[in-house]
């Protein structure tokens, strides 16, 4: 059989570093893998930014721009054409706002519980989850974290020991507030630069836990969504100015992340953008897409305000 990892994480997480740090473990180790990305939004940019796994393993694309039963049903299918294949790994990275149980109620279902092995859950926490955070994003993060066998804590060089602890301690109040427990020893914080075949084989062996909870349809709240924006010819310093409006301004919903690509002194650079944190990368190629994510968000109010609202 087939063992499929989920690699879970809020939106701004930094599941895609984790995963390539992870993928090139497993191969190292001569595993066959697929990576599958696996975004509710109608454009997923995650698959470029995994380019340079193109000719070492194989990757597979879910895309969402439907409703939640449409979208299952395509995660379904592109499993069942990928059972034949004879990977020994699948890992799984999926939207930030994913309902991970839509992960186990699939694989559960015939023929995928024949050809597939349920491995690790992951989730990649970020510290900065913490602020400012709604009751229905809440519900998303304790529903990742209450099935992972193993959490771990992103960008530890951005912050110190005390902010971690915090963020453990406050994970530690939502448990408790979902009348659940957190382990911390399934903690793992330290940089991934740093990680040990020992973290990885740890890792690998994480495998996943069943915590009862209350249950919420996380798509059915409908307060996430998603818009693009394709060839806005927009610099980094002009879309940081019009990010910052974004996300401090309510009036065009709570915007929790901006992220793509664009081109800027003939160099593709690639960005994701939270409240708190700028993360920018340089790529060999890339294609001119902004993304906004976010939670009630007025999408004719944001085309006006950039100038795409043709």
């Amino acid at each position: 059989m087939t063992r499929i990892d989920l690699i879970t994480g809020f939106l701004g997480s930094g599941k895609t570093t984790f995963l390539k740090k992870y993928v090139k473990y497993l191969i190292s180790k001569g595993e066959r893998i697929c990576i599958l990305e696996n975004d509710y939004g109608a454009i997923n940019v995650d698959m470029m930014l995994l380019q340079e796994f193109n000719n070492i393993c194989d990757m597979e694309m879910v895309a969402g721009g439907c409703d939640f039963d449409c979208h299952k049903r395509r995660f379904k299918t592109k499993l069942i054409a990928m059972g034949m294949k004879g990977y020994d790994r699948v890992i799984i990275e999926p939207s930030g706002i994913f309902d991970t149980d839509e992960f186990f109620d699939t694989l559960y279902e015939e023929p995928l519980d024949s050809w597939y092995e349920i491995g690790s859950v992951i989730s990649i926490l970020d510290p900065a989850v913490k602020n400012n955070i709604s009751a229905e994003s809440e519900y998303v993060l304790i529903n990742q974290i209450s099935s992972s066998g193993k959490i771990i804590i992103s960008k530890t060089d951005e912050y110190n020991d005390n902010e971690i602890d915090d963020t453990i301690n406050y994970l530690d109040y939502l448990m408790t507030k979902y009348n659940m427990h957190l382990d911390k020893n399934i903690i793992l914080r330290k940089h991934y630069d740093d990680y040990t075949e020992e973290d990885y084989e740890t890792i690998k062996r994480a495998s996943y836990r069943s915590e009862a909870h209350e249950k919420m349809n996380i798509m059915e709240v409908n307060k996430y969504s998603s818009i693009y924006f394709m060839n806005t010819g927009f610099k980094l310093d002009e879309l940081k100015a019009k990010a910052n409006i974004l996300f401090n301004d309510q009036s065009f919903g709570n915007i929790m992340r901006i992220k793509g690509f664009l081109k800027d002194n003939d160099k593709w650079l690639e960005f994701n953008m939270t409240k708190e944190v700028l993360n920018v990368n340089e790529l060999s190629n890339g294609q001119d897409v902004v993304i906004i994510i976010g939670e009630g968000i007025s999408e004719a109010k944001i085309k006006e305000f950039l100038g795409r609202d043709e």
